[in-house]
């Protein structure tokens, strides 16, 4: 369920242009030429990134003529510009340290601010059962099976609970579970139990019509209106630290104060009691606990069920 909007090709970078015009890797070194940036030496060409930081200039092409990576990774975030993107993350992998000061390097001697046009992010490796994956090993498992063996909703939830530059082991028979245990379950069943709260209140009686906070005075509804009143705030500082991790640990605070809310406070009378502007007052929280749920969930690319 993820949407890539654009999907581009390294082929492209190599390939010549029409009618015989340089590669896009050609124009890149003219460009950064240009820029003031690329010396030669020794019969290979050099591009100074050492002008903004790198611990030395690197190698664009070898002595022989053949482009390095590092080539294709200018004309890749030359192009990207080029295409109006005006600021770019990179997701590297963990062995992939020694290339953010040449990428911010990079976006420098293109004429950009390496503080601000360009964010390099490092993510871990995952491991299933405590085991990591290894093509040597012969222990990978593909995505796809992952996702059928977990299912979607457990696999995303999993993966973006965690920060991506801390190591993540995945416990298959805990992600199977449908119980406390499963983090995903618990925050899916609180957002299902709203609904079921909400179609109870109807059979009940317990309508929309008043909204009296001030009646509100039980702790965990106290709670609960706080926490609730924080996320905007927490998805922005989520979106602004690149850190989505902290939509799915927050939804787990929220689902375990909705369910101590649930232990404490009823939304439906009991027997004969009249229905009263309190019952009323907590179905609204009830749908606005459910709501938070939800856009949080959906955030996250997490289904929210009704019922469970």
């Amino acid at each position: 369920n993820v949407h890539f909007d654009v999907f581009f090709s390294e082929r492209l970078l190599h390939a010549p242009g029409p009618d015989g015009a340089p590669s896009l890797v050609d124009q890149a070194v003219d460009r950064l030429r240009a820029q003031g940036h690329v010396f030669d030496d020794q019969g290979a060409v050099w591009v100074r990134t050492t002008d903004f930081g790198d611990d030395k200039d690197r190698v664009i092409r070898r002595s022989n003529g053949e482009y390095t990576y590092f080539a294709a990774d200018a004309a890749y975030y030359l192009n990207k510009g080029d295409r109006g993107f005006a600021h770019k993350i990179y997701l590297l992998g963990a062995d992939h340290h020694g290339y953010v000061h040449r990428l911010k390097a990079l976006a420098g001697a293109a004429g950009d601010d390496p503080d601000k046009d360009i964010e390099v992010l490092i993510g871990q490796l995952v491991s299933v059962n405590g085991a990591r994956l290894s093509k040597r090993a012969g222990n990978i498992i593909e995505l796809d099976d992952l996702r059928e063996w977990l299912g979607t909703d457990a696999l995303r939830y999993s993966l973006a609970r965690y920060p991506a530059d801390s190591p993540l082991t995945l416990d298959p028979e805990i992600l199977k579970k449908r119980t406390n245990d499963n983090p995903v379950f618990y925050v899916q069943y609180a957002h299902a139990r709203t609904h079921n709260v909400a179609r109870n209140a109807a059979d009940s009686g317990v309508t929309r019509d008043a909204f009296a906070p001030e009646l509100l005075d039980h702790e965990s509804e106290s709670a609960l209106l706080v926490a609730l009143q924080e996320f905007p705030r927490l998805v922005a500082f989520a979106a602004e630290l690149r850190e989505p991790h902290r939509v799915a640990r927050y939804l787990e605070e929220l689902a375990s104060l909705y369910h101590r809310w649930y232990d404490s406070c009823r939304v439906t009378p009991l027997g004969d009691e009249e229905v009263t502007d309190l019952h009323r007052t907590r179905l609204w929280l009830n749908d606005a606990t459910g709501q938070v749920l939800r856009n949080g969930l959906d955030l996250l690319g997490v289904s929210a069920p009704e019922r469970m």
